[in-house]
């Protein structure tokens, strides 16, 4: 396999889709991850949340966050098939950095001296 990094990718599909429906689009984004020969290390269902915006006139949308393992080349091919769904509201692939979950110590500033 060709090198690899870590990604989130999050999806939001509409939010009054059935339990059946819904399974289709988390099956629909585990063959797009199969076909780009990925791999799932994390599946956070969110459910049903208030979006920041209105998209296609709804005020709300299920939320997928999916941790993935994948190909550098492979992130913008799956976005592309996922925002041709019917049901997919918004895709958003972004890569995975340790660096952002942390934050860096400030530098200690010398102390003015005192007059």
């Amino acid at each position: 396999m060709a090198d690899t990094a870590n990604y989130d990718l999050n999806v939001i599909v509409e939010p009054g889709l059935s339990e059946q429906q819904l399974q289709t689009e988390k099956d629909a984004v585990m063959t797009q991850l199969e076909r780009a020969e990925g791999t799932v290390v994390e599946l956070e269902e969110w459910g049903v949340r208030r979006l920041a915006y209105p998209i296609r006139k709804l005020n709300e949308g299920y939320f997928l966050i999916y941790k993935l393992r994948l190909p550098l080349d492979k992130p913008k091919q799956i976005e592309a098939a996922l925002r041709q769904r019917d049901n997919v509201m918004r895709v958003l692939v972004v890569k995975d950095r340790p660096d952002w979950k942390t934050r860096k110590p400030k530098a200690e500033t010398p102390e003015a001296p005192a007059a």
